[in-house]
């Protein structure tokens, strides 16, 4: 046991010697000379990764299915058989959609599906991995487990595709700002056309905080303490000036229910069996750290390793304290978008990363890997369940549809599971090639490509009465038939029916968005969870320091017997 332990730690300091000996060269040498020595390795992992995007049929990630169906309008558009929608030139918001499209019309719509969200998934994954790698100065293979779990999580499953790809590359710029020498970090300054065409938000978080560590890397660490502080007031002031001097911009403070937003909660999901991952998670990586900064503790500037990951962190955690979830502006409309929604829930995202950076500062224990796999399977066994449930009702979509005429026009309130992610959008992939999803989003929306004319026979226009026939208020119109609403036969979720709707008819029912088991991760549990190691802590050397008096008493009592 002793010898594998030495082993371990010698293999373990042969790796940290040989990355931090780079630490010098350029980063392009770096980069090489990484992929060359462990390109096995990668190519393993990366095919390991994208297993939950091939596991199924169908890939169930909210929006997905909707941007597939927008991309085969777009076909249908080009080719002149989609007469009242158009295209409209945008610039954000579509590199998606411009990679579906483009693949779409080479090797069909359904390997097109799998190829672009298994690209994006390595995109976050691998962009992720190179910024904890070059925080540490060295590859974070023990945080391979949370890497996975965040990049499959509450940002991939609600299918924000193309914010989820611009973070991702965002983390890449990142990267090379950290660990790039002089010229090589002009190459993050390459990557954001590309951030800006797939999301405005990877680009801000590029511009932001590659600043913050530009400036913290000029700065002595003791210094620190005074850009953290600046950026805090900043923070607050931008909090405060929405909160007194905005009032017409729409603003969504907070989605209900209300819960902590620490990262963690990316891995609630659809239901509360969720729950046990994601604390289990929180409290196994507290408990991490706080060992390894016992372990520490003597050594000479101990806490510098964990230093810039904390201050990044920390004030993600104060962006989505403070910063509104949503926002509705006419200064909006002219970038292109309708709104700013999800604003807090997919920062957390990026709260995630920087907590498996802060991870990435520990020196790495064997059980640090186990411990962290054990919760990655809890969390993909849950996520292929209710993914598999998902399939099977979109298999029974396939085949009511095929029970309606060529060309109909549908509308589908389906209920999704509980949770925070919803399903309603499998409608639309069913539609691909036979039929017309007539309550989509994107071309009303004004946030996409494809626009609807008023009077076209394909879509409704406006985004309020799309919103209600998804939920289950909207009247149907005599210009709206013939429509066909596809819905829940019970409570079950389990069976479909199809009815034609006819004027003055509703359409069914409306689907519940969240779970209410969510409100138990509050602040109770935050405390909880991070408490629950310096607990556990104090109870094993409590033990140990009553046990080894009372082993020093033994002998003498023995002696007097």
């Amino acid at each position: 046991m002793v010898g594998t332990r030495a082993k371990d730690k010698v293999a373990i300091s042969k790796e940290e010697v040989s990355f931090e000996s780079n630490q010098s060269a350029p980063a392009l040498a770096v980069v090489a000379r990484f992929l060359r020595d462990y390109w096995p390795r990668l190519l393993a992992i990366s095919v390991a990764v994208i297993v939950p995007c091939l596991w199924h049929p169908h890939i169930e990630a909210g929006d997905v299915p909707s941007h597939l169906y927008n991309a085969w309008l777009t076909h249908l558009i080009k080719a002149g058989q989609a007469p009242g929608l158009s295209l409209a030139p945008r610039w954000n918001n579509v590199l998606f959609d411009y990679v579906l499209s483009w693949l779409g019309n080479i090797v069909g719509w359904e390997a097109a599906e799998k190829i672009s969200v298994c690209a994006a998934v390595l995109i976050f994954f691998w962009g992720a991995f190179a910024l904890v790698c070059a925080m540490t100065r060295r590859p974070p293979w023990f945080l391979v487990p949370p890497l996975a779990i965040v990049a499959y999580g509450w940002t991939f499953e609600m299918g924000f595709m193309n914010c989820y790809i611009s973070i991702g590359v965002a983390f890449l710029g990142l990267a090379i700002l950290v660990r790039g020498r002089g010229w090589e970090r002009g190459l993050a300054a390459v990557l954001a056309p590309l951030m800006w065409l797939a999301h405005p938000l990877g680009l801000f978080l590029l511009v932001t905080v590659g600043a913050y560590v530009l400036l913290a890397q000029h700065l002595p660490l003791r210094r620190h303490v005074y850009l953290f502080a600046t950026s805090a007031l900043l923070l607050l002031a931008m909090h405060l000036f929405l909160r007194v001097h905005v009032s017409d911009l729409g603003i969504n403070w907070r989605l209900k229910p209300t819960f902590v937003h620490d990262g963690t909660d990316q891995l609630l999901l659809y239901g509360p069996h969720y729950v046990l991952p994601t604390r289990l998670f929180r409290a196994f990586l507290w408990t991490c750290l706080l060992l390894d900064v016992i372990r520490r503790r003597h050594a000479a500037g101990w806490w510098s390793a964990y230093a810039l990951q904390l201050e990044l962190y920390a004030l993600t955690l104060l962006g989505a304290l403070l910063l509104p979830t949503g926002a509705d502006a006419s200064s909006f409309h002219r970038m292109g978008f309708l709104s700013i929604g999800f604003l807090t829930e997919r920062l957390t995202s990026v709260s995630a990363i920087f907590i498996c950076c802060l991870l990435g500062a520990m020196r790495p224990q064997k059980w640090h890997l186990i411990g962290f796999t054990i919760i990655a399977a809890f969390f993909f066994f849950f996520l292929y369940s209710d993914t598999a449930a998902i399939n099977r009702m979109e298999a029974q979509l396939d085949l009511k549809v095929r029970e309606l005429p060529p060309g109909s026009r549908v509308v589908a309130s389906i209920v999704p599971l509980p949770g925070r992610v919803t399903t309603h959008h499998i409608i639309d992939r069913a539609c691909i090639g036979r039929f017309f999803s007539y309550d989509n989003y994107e071309p009303s929306s004004a946030q996409f490509r494809v626009r609807a004319n008023p009077g076209n026979p394909f879509v409704m226009v406006d985004t309020q009465t799309a919103w209600n026939a998804q939920t289950g208020k909207y009247v149907v119109q005599a210009s709206d038939l013939p429509l066909f609403d596809i819905y829940e036969c019970d409570s079950s979720t389990n069976v479909l029916c199809v009815r034609e709707l006819a004027a003055g008819d509703r359409t069914s029912s409306e689907f519940t968005r969240y779970g209410h088991s969510f409100y138990r991760f509050n602040s109770v549990s935050l405390l909880v969870d991070v408490l629950l190691g310096p607990v556990i802590f104090v109870g094993l050397y409590a033990k140990r320091w009553l046990i080894v008096p009372l082993q020093h008493r033994v002998p003498e009592t023995n002696g007097l017997l």
